[in-house]
């Protein structure tokens, strides 16, 4: 009787110990370091998602050529926020807490990075946006305070706004400009605020500021209230779904001077929906342009088109250049520990990235600089490099 207690005891102890052995405190150990990506792969903004996350995926196969991180292979589990805030903090939670990655890529939208802020501060895992750009996304409006766990990969819209309002003051001669906003965005208004600022210092005048919303198709009633109003450039600052649309409508009704935006441009299906020829006289501000001579970008595109087949555009490169940010991360940290990554990662200075070099300021931004983007014939054509 008293063997069979003590076996049926040990069996017991044996059994709670393996429980114990799985629980959440302490992983079983692994040959492989989890990231994640938190990305808009459909919804309005999937061709930027897609291309993110075809650019953080490239980097991770280049690093794990070369021998992985820390004696171990990567890996990317890709969440898609289906380009909404709502969806945004829930896939941020399930790569955290149900995947176990080590950090994020963070969605494109600054809106969605936001709305998963708190879910990083309270598990404490960084998530980096390859483009997110407005303030708010690194600094807490309500507290003034740094989000200890955000960081990005972009330059932020005060200088994305300051480059096209200098470029529409000084390289187009416009001495007035009306603006066009996407009203259910963060980004656009904050973008359109800061061209606003900086075109009226350099002694221009605003003489039109109007407004639409996400999804909306017919542009025209307005379009006209601003073809009136006879300004010299138009700045709309939106997603290339709607921008495109405004476009085609704005040269329909004849209005026809030159129309400004910034990185929310940026995709293939621009030309798609404005037309190639509508798109003639229109200019944005970018990360980086495919056309530059530099050799990181030179390589990069070359590497890029002999994996997808097509050329990157800056939500790939920008998803490229914050995945090596977190992986030279851990690679300094020598560790794969979240809290030790992100310590590092706020570390960064002088990192060669593709879209140039990047140096993380004490708000977590980059100080970089900006290329602006022409279209000519449906193309985008490199038209001048901005230094900050």
């Amino acid at each position: 009787m008293f063997t069979r207690t003590v076996s049926k005891m040990l069996v017991l102890i044996l059994a709670v110990a393996l429980v114990a052995g799985c629980g959440g405190g302490s992983q079983p150990k692994s040959d492989v370091i989890k990231m994640g990506a938190n990305l808009e792969m459909t919804g309005g903004n999937a061709t930027f998602g897609q291309s993110a996350a075809n650019g953080a995926k490239l980097a991770i196969k280049e690093v794990n050529a070369k021998g992985g991180v820390l004696g171990k292979q990567l890996s990317l589990t890709i969440a898609d926020n289906k380009s909404e805030a709502a969806e945004a903090a829930n896939a941020m939670q399930k790569l955290i807490t149900q995947d176990k990655v080590v950090a994020v890529i963070a969605p494109i939208a600054s809106s969605s990075v936001m709305a998963g802020a708190q879910v990083n501060q309270d598990n404490k895992v960084l998530a980096i946006s390859p483009t997110a750009s407005n303030p708010k996304v690194t600094v807490d409006p309500a507290t003034g305070k740094v989000r200890d766990f955000l960081f990005r990969a972009a330059f932020i819209d005060p200088f994305q706004g300051a480059v096209m309002a200098n470029f529409a003051g000084t390289t187009l001669k416009a001495k007035t400009a009306a603006l066009y906003i996407d009203n259910s965005s963060d980004y656009a208004k904050g973008l359109a605020q800061f061209f606003k600022e900086t075109f009226i210092k350099n002694g221009g005048k605003i003489v039109s500021e109007e407004a639409y919303l996400q999804k909306d198709t017919d542009f025209k009633a307005t379009l006209t209230k601003i073809k009136a109003q006879n300004p010299d450039v138009v700045f709309a600052p939106g997603y290339y779904q709607e921008v495109g649309m405004i476009v085609k409508q704005a040269r329909e009704l004849g209005l026809i001077v030159p129309f400004m935006g910034g990185d929310g441009w940026d995709s293939a299906k621009l030309p798609e929906i404005a037309g190639a020829q509508a798109l003639n006289n229109t200019f944005f501000s970018n990360h980086y342009s495919p056309d530059d001579n530099s050799p990181a970008v030179k390589a990069f595109v070359e590497a890029y088109k002999k994996e997808y087949n097509q050329t990157p555009d800056a939500f790939a490169a920008l998803s490229y250049d914050a995945t090596m940010m977190v992986i030279e991360a851990m690679k300094r940290a020598n560790s794969a520990e979240p809290v030790k990554i992100k310590d590092e990662l706020a570390k960064t200075k002088d990192y060669a990235a593709v879209s140039g070099k990047i140096s993380l300021n004490a708000t977590h931004d980059p100080v970089k600089s900006a290329v602006i983007i022409e279209m000519k014939d449906g193309k985008q054509t490199f038209r001048e490099k901005v230094n900050p």
